[in-house]
């Protein structure tokens, strides 16, 4: 159906969102804002857990909705994407515009940073004249006031025509002030609204768009709405420069306008402290090493915080193997099916589960820590050109760190970069920063056959420095791969885009240990255990099915094992890899089973053990170096590959995204291979 904005007149394409209200007279809230103002902090302080989140239908765009009642009210509130304007230049920007301006919510809530009201309030004016009722959510006063920055909210109120609310989401101030509000909007019209004053000029750019642009000047003049009739153009493809200009210097000018006496700064420089910690993370000299040092003592934390609860978590798991077998006997289940159902399926599952939860529930934190205190987005101003030398997008800085806790997360992120050209270069190169589940084998190499076995301070730093080495690798090879796709097959020129620096923050522990278990860490281990659980039922078959004398283990790794060769490596590596596509985590264990030729996977906790069954089956320091070059570089686990699917909604794409990490780390560890024989054998 389609739906009509009765304040403008245009028509607005039914944005196919389905809201499900408990009572007929539950009133559905927009809250829209700016990035970085707090908005899905007031959304969590309104709705708690009643919220769920999904889709935009036919956009890879997150939602989230939620309820709350006050004072007999319901409310339904839907956390719309961060917005710049209502003008759209990205996916997040277009659902948010078409579902702010479709008629459906009641009230829409503006929020906006106490610090940079000024900037804010651009898109308060647009959706000021595109909707009915409107309150404004002046977020982050703590901040401001500890910045010295005064705001006069009730005379910013009088100039606006419509309520201005003071808060600080974080600590519950202005919640209730606001909830009363919105009980008031029904009853109260929003009748003087200060109106923007675009000026003479802009009748007269609108009209040499042609007859849309004349069709358009119907809208202003019948409804004396200016904003609406630049929409209906864009909605019809069209931009003109000329239109743009106008309207962001009017916007401006009014901006400057309503915050002139009503914003008052006290400290002779707000942002002192901010600047200066910017020196330090931005600046050409400290901004690489300062971002190196942090990625290397994340990695530590990581390293030595996850070896006691992995063992922990692998014991008490596998300590329900036994009587889980026993219980399948004695309900008469055949013994080769309890056999692959507890040594197949379930050991596979419970060796995922206790290496890769320890690791996402130290890393995630951590990374999540990053993103809340605002520095994640000067890593991507620090390789924006980087990339941009790549002809890729700076945002890809943003989605390659998520890589790091899991690549399905990282190509998941990659919704943030708004060219679909720009996108696919981020999704395909992802896999060549490794997640966490490719680190467990990646530190047992290390310390098998680099740092030795002993447990200390020197050990874990030695192996975060060359766990750190090889991961900077890396990210150059992301850098290569990305500039090699931009000149091939998916050239262009590349797009800037808008990075807004955001002010330093303490982060608020709750929410971080809330957002990075429930938002990362449960989602992804859910996408590892419904691929491991088939897998381990494949691979248990592999190792105990028998053809001429031969288990079908042994034939593929003997198949494999000249290519293997060929790359430093061996057809049992290989054969291992290719069955941990479901999850890294087991491409160790299938090794050791493929070694021992064990019908199970065997648990190996003894590197020294392992070492020497590694050196007896060939193994060298080249050897191993073929095995972390390969880790770094090879094809994306199962979980990804169904994320890359998902987000691409392309075959094409999908087996691109397989193919080139996996010819990289087939090239590279070939030519290490080489030059090892020709330099030093």
């Amino acid at each position: 159906m389609g739906l009509t904005n009765t304040s403008t007149g245009v028509n607005a394409r039914d944005t196919g969102l389905v809201i499900k209200k408990k009572r007929e007279s539950d009133r559905i809230v927009a809250l829209a804002g700016n990035p970085n103002v707090g908005k899905s902090t007031l959304f969590n302080a309104l709705t708690g857990m009643k919220q769920h989140t999904g889709n935009w239908p036919g956009k890879t765009v997150s939602n989230a909705q939620g309820y709350a009642e006050h004072n007999g009210h319901g409310y339904i509130f839907v956390d719309v994407p961060g917005s710049y304007s209502l003008l759209p230049h990205s996916a997040e920007e277009e659902a948010a515009g078409e579902f702010i301006c479709s008629g459906i919510p009641d009230v829409t809530a503006v929020v906006c940073g106490a610090s940079c009201l000024e900037r804010n309030l651009n898109l308060v004016l647009q959706i000021s004249e595109a909707v009915e009722n409107i309150i404004v959510c002046v977020n982050l006063m703590d901040e401001a006031e500890k910045k010295g920055i005064e705001i006069d909210c009730e005379l910013l109120s009088e100039r606006l025509g419509v309520p201005v609310i003071p808060m600080s989401a974080r600590d519950g101030r202005g919640i209730e002030q606001f909830l009363d509000e919105l009980d008031r909007t029904e009853e109260k019209a929003q009748n003087k609204r200060y109106r923007v004053d675009y000026g003479d000029d802009m009748e007269k750019a609108i009209a040499l768009t042609g007859k849309q642009g004349r069709e358009a000047l119907e809208i202003i003049r019948s409804a004396d709405e200016t904003l609406p009739a630049v929409k209906y153009l864009r909605d019809r493809g069209i931009s003109a420069g000329d239109v743009d200009d106008i309207v962001s210097r009017a916007l401006a000018r009014a901006a400057a306008e309503l915050t002139e006496g009503a914003v008052t700064i006290h400290s002779k420089d707000a942002n002192a402290l901010d600047r200066r910690l910017d020196r330090i993370f931005t600046s050409r000299l400290t901004g690489f090493p300062v971002m190196t040092a942090l990625l290397a003592v994340i990695f530590w934390i990581t390293i030595t915080g996850a070896n006691m609860p992995s063992a922990v978590l692998n014991r008490v798991l596998f300590s329900f193997e036994e009587p889980l077998y026993s219980l399948l006997i004695s309900a008469g289940m055949p013994k080769v099916l309890s056999d692959m159902l507890v040594y197949g399926m379930y050991r596979v599952l419970a060796w995922v589960v206790s290496v890769m939860l320890p690791p996402m529930a130290i890393f995630f934190p951590l990374f999540t820590l990053l993103e809340d205190s605002g520095y994640l987005p000067r890593v991507a101003f620090n390789l924006d050109k980087c990339f941009k030398k790549c002809r890729a997008c700076g945002k890809q800085a943003l989605t390659m760190c998520m890589g790091f806790g899991c690549n399905a997360a990282g190509v998941t992120g990659c919704r943030i970069i708004d060219s679909q050209r720009e996108r696919l270069v981020a999704i395909i190169t992802n896999s060549f920063v490794p997640c966490n589940g490719r680190f467990p084998t990646m530190i047992s190499v290390i310390t098998m056959f680099f740092t030795g076995y002993a447990i200390g301070i020197k050990q874990s730093v030695e192996s975060a420095a060359i766990l750190c080495i090889i991961i900077v690798f890396g990210i150059a090879m992301t850098f290569a791969v990305s500039y090699l796709l931009t000149k091939t097959v998916l050239k262009g020129v590349p797009s800037s885009f808008i990075l807004e620096m955001p002010p330093y923050r303490r982060p608020k522990l709750g929410d971080v240990v809330v957002r990075s278990v429930l938002d990362r860490t449960v989602f992804v281990l859910g996408r590892a255990v419904s691929a491991a659980a088939p897998a381990g039922i494949a691979i248990w078959l592999m190792a105990n099915i028998n053809i001429g004398g031969t288990t079908l283990l042994t034939a593929c790794s003997g198949f494999l094992d000249p290519i293997g060769r060929i790359m430093g490596l061996d057809g049992v590596i290989l054969t291992a890899f290719i069955l941990g596509f479901p999850a890294n985590e087991i491409v160790v264990p299938i090794m050791i089973m493929a070694y021992m030729q064990n019908g199970v996977l065997t648990d190996m906790t003894n590197l020294a053990e392992l070492k020497a069954l590694l050196l007896a089956n060939g193994w060298t320091w080249a050897t191993a170096v073929s095995m972390l070059l390969f880790s770094l570089m090879h094809w994306p686990c199962s979980t990804t590959m169904m994320t890359i699917k998902k987000e691409t909604g392309s075959a094409k794409w999908t087996l691109t995204a397989f193919i080139v990490p996996s010819a990289a780390g087939f090239v590279i560890c070939s030519l290490f291979t080489l030059a090892v024989k020709i330099f030093i054998a």
